[in-house]
């Protein structure tokens, strides 16, 4: 790899460390290509990406970054799982750790805010972006639907009431 190489690789890195909600860092030796292949397919699949780079060059990218506490963390074969949703990427590497020993998260980094490998399975618990959006929909929803279930009420008491009187005038 030449220097330009380098510098590029860099500067990626630089742009994901700035611009993702949650970074997280975990050795993956021993995992097959296979493996590898299906967490980053379920990376992809939660809205974010993994990302194998020297580490000497992401400890340069770290550089004036506020997470910059995790270069700390980049020792050995490590890999970096990061999402824009502060809890996606957590999510996913939490959940796959648990499938898969060998790979083993090292903790991780939220903004300015560094995670030790409690704190990744903690944001991991945390509901997504998603779920918190569905929960409060659901909230706004709730009371529209009772509503409309009241209005509704006396129509179908008063169509009950007149079948069941029908019934009776029937059966005389």
């Amino acid at each position: 790899m030449d220097r330009a190489q380098k510098e590029k690789v860099v500067e990626e890195l630089g742009q994901i460390f700035e611009s993702s909600g949650v970074v997280v860092v975990a050795h993956y030796a021993g995992l097959t290509v296979a493996e590898m292949q299906d967490l980053r397919a379920r990376m992809r699949d939660a809205g974010g990406s993994v990302r194998v780079a020297k580490n000497k060059l992401a400890k340069i990218a770290l550089e004036g970054k506020p997470n910059a506490s995790i270069g700390d963390l980049l020792t050995g074969m490590t890999v970096l799982a990061y999402s824009e949703d502060p809890v996606a990427a957590a999510k996913v590497m939490d959940a796959y750790a648990k499938d898969n020993s060998k790979l083993e998260v090292l903790g991780g980094a939220m903004g300015e805010t560094a995670l030790d490998p409690a704190g990744v399975k903690a944001v991991a618990a945390m509901p997504s972006r998603e779920e918190l959006i569905a929960s409060i929909v659901g909230c706004i929803g709730a009371p529209a639907s009772n509503i409309a279930g009241a209005i509704g009420a006396p129509a179908s008491n008063i169509a009950s009431i007149l079948s069941t009187i029908e019934e009776r005038g029937e059966a005389a």
